[in-house]
């Protein structure tokens, strides 16, 4: 935060906040700094103030940012009104305490308001937009236009929004033609999945919980999940007893030769459902071996497999069954209350001497140590213990803070490195502009662990989680490991743009990018799919790999990750 970001701050203030705080704060100077001369207009001046407050609530300002300036705003007229009832000279309090006071209180307010409106940006005004009383297609078209202007990754992502009206608008068409909700429900879904940014979802849309659309098309499962290898091949991960798959003798590990009426691969490639939108094609590859085993209730099809270590194949028809989403549950990393009550930090000394630390997310917890003291803790015990080298495990991470991420980040810098630039959609220029007072820094932090670091990475460290891989990539001592690189959804939270859709939906989009010390977008996967923090060590997903952590319940990413740490140690060791 510096002078100069707060005074460029302003840039983020509504009209009605401008008044708020230029009415205010004249205000209080006058009372801070008294002046003899009494001005009768001066006295009406915070009644203004209030009727500039209940205009800014009429127009659906009620941003933090918009309450702390009315409030102070409505406490300076409540504490100036008997002059406005009471008309008369202006008169300095005569006991120099009392003045000193006031004085104080009034530099107080005013320091309230200068912090405030430093603030400006991550706190700003982005209204909602509804269009849920319009036809489909209108409120469509009026989303695609918003999000033509705002969305901070149409330009990286080259998004062609002409193309996507469209595409897009003669299905939204059809839909309210022919009142069919599905359609309507399918396209929306495939409309935002195509922006392929993990940060978009609509919010009160609880898939597993009443959505009738996503239970009438994926609502059957069989009794597997499956992954596919570098090479094509889909082999089963996850086979549920007393399942179709398992009473057909389909076991762990079985490779689908083909599904369907179509190869395996190709049902697997053609696979599109999913919960949530997939912003790189290895988190969309994750969730098609999800889903290539979902299909209606009740449907039949014709399933060949080969099992592991067998030559021949066996064909045998599987009908879907309604398990309560239980393959998709088992596959998806969900956080409990619990999870969320406990530390985010956890570590040990691992046998072969190395030290290990998991952190599950980046989100602020009172209730429990701060995750610096935490990590600072383990990592002080990690050095008194000599331990050979540090594996930081960020899997299924979710994110949370960025100054969180980039204050742990510290214990692995000798120096100061940038972490981002933070750039927001200025509705008054038109323009995505910089937030000055959002620039997030490295700070080094005690106690610096300067041994070998392993970080561990997956398709589901997302957001802030891809934080501290991405700012630490490049260190000497550290190495990034991982089947995959991270989720590639790294745009900014602050005041999401949010859109009311017909059927009740409410859409929400990120609204601020992540720029790099080049003041380029960084961490979001761009219009091929590529993103994220990449891996320095990619573990290969063959059929070893997958025997040993899927078939043998190995952690392979982990024994990656030390193997790492010890050809770096031997190369820093060579004379």
């Amino acid at each position: 935060m510096s002078v100069i970001g707060t005074i460029d701050s302003v840039k983020w203030l509504t009209v009605y906040e401008w008044a708020m705080c230029i009415i205010s704060l004249f205000v209080l100077t006058v009372y801070a700094v008294p002046i003899k001369k009494h001005y009768r207009w001066f006295d009406f001046l915070p009644s203004a103030g209030v009727l500039v407050v209940i205009a800014s609530v009429l127009s659906g300002d009620t941003t933090l940012l918009a309450l702390v300036i009315g409030s102070l705003t409505v406490l300076v007229f409540i504490c100036t009104i008997g002059r406005l009832l009471k008309p008369k000279a202006w008169a300095a309090p005569k006991k120099k305490a009392f003045r000193a006071v006031r004085s104080i209180i009034c530099v107080c307010g005013a320091a309230l308001i200068v912090f405030a409106v430093a603030n400006a940006g991550v706190m700003r005004y982005n209204p909602a937009s509804d269009f849920s009383g319009m036809s489909y297609s209108k409120a469509f078209v009026a989303m695609n236009e918003r999000l033509s202007r705002e969305y901070p990754f149409g330009e990286w992502k080259k998004i062609d929004w002409k193309e996507r009206r469209s595409k897009y608008e003669p299905l939204f068409k059809q839909a309210e033609k022919t009142q069919n909700f599905d359609l309507y429900y399918k396209t929306l879904r495939e409309y935002l999945f195509s922006l392929r940014d993990g940060h978009i979802k609509i919010v009160n849309d609880n898939v597993f919980d009443g959505n009738m659309v996503f239970k009438k098309e994926v609502g059957g499962g069989f009794g597997l999940s499956t992954v596919q290898l570098d090479n094509g091949r889909v082999l089963v991960s996850l086979v549920l007893e007393n399942s179709p798959a398992a009473k057909s003798g389909i076991k762990l590990g079985a490779e689908i030769v083909a599904w369907d009426g179509k190869t395996g691969k190709e049902a697997f490639d053609r696979t599109t459902w999913s919960e949530s939108s997939m912003a790189t094609d290895e988190v969309k590859r994750l969730n098609q071996g999800r889903f290539m085993a979902r299909a209606p209730i009740g449907k039949e099809i014709q399933v060949e497999f080969r099992n592991w270590g067998e030559s021949d194949t066996t064909r045998t028809k599987l009908t879907a069954y309604d398990d309560q989403y239980e393959t998709l549950k088992k596959t998806k990393i969900r956080f409990t209350q619990a999870d969320l009550d406990a530390s985010p930090i956890e570590g040990e000394i691992l046998e072969n001497g190395y030290g290990y630390v998991k952190i599950k997310h980046f989100l602020p917890n009172s209730s429990v140590a701060s995750p610096e003291k935490s990590l600072a803790d383990l990592l002080k015990m990690f050095q008194d213990r000599h331990a050979k080298g540090l594996v930081i495990d960020l899997r299924n991470n979710p994110g949370g803070e960025d100054q969180l991420a980039a204050d742990l980040a510290g214990f692995f810098v000798k120096e100061i490195k940038h972490y981002e630039y933070v750039s927001y959609y200025n509705k008054y220029t038109g323009k995505f502009e910089l937030n000055r007072n959002e620039v997030v820094k490295v700070k080094p932090a005690k106690p610096y662990f300067d041994g070998p670091v392993a970080i561990l990475i997956n398709s589901r460290t997302g957001s802030s989680g891809e934080g501290m891989p991405l700012v630490l990539k490049g260190e000497p001592n550290v190495k990034i490991v991982g089947f995959t690189s991270t989720a590639g959804s790294f745009g900014i939270m602050s005041s999401p743009i949010e859109i009311k859709m017909p059927g009740d939906y409410v859409v929400q989009f990120p609204d601020g990018r992540s720029l790099n010390s080049n003041k380029k977008v960084q961490g979001d996967a761009d219009s091929s799919g590529v993103g994220g923090a990449v891996p320095d060590i990619k573990i290969p997903l063959n059929e070893d790999t997958f025997k040993a952590s899927v078939m043998d319940g190995e952690d392979v990413e982990l024994k990656y990750a030390i193997d790492a740490m010890l050809y770096s140690h031997k190369q820093n060791s060579r004379p």
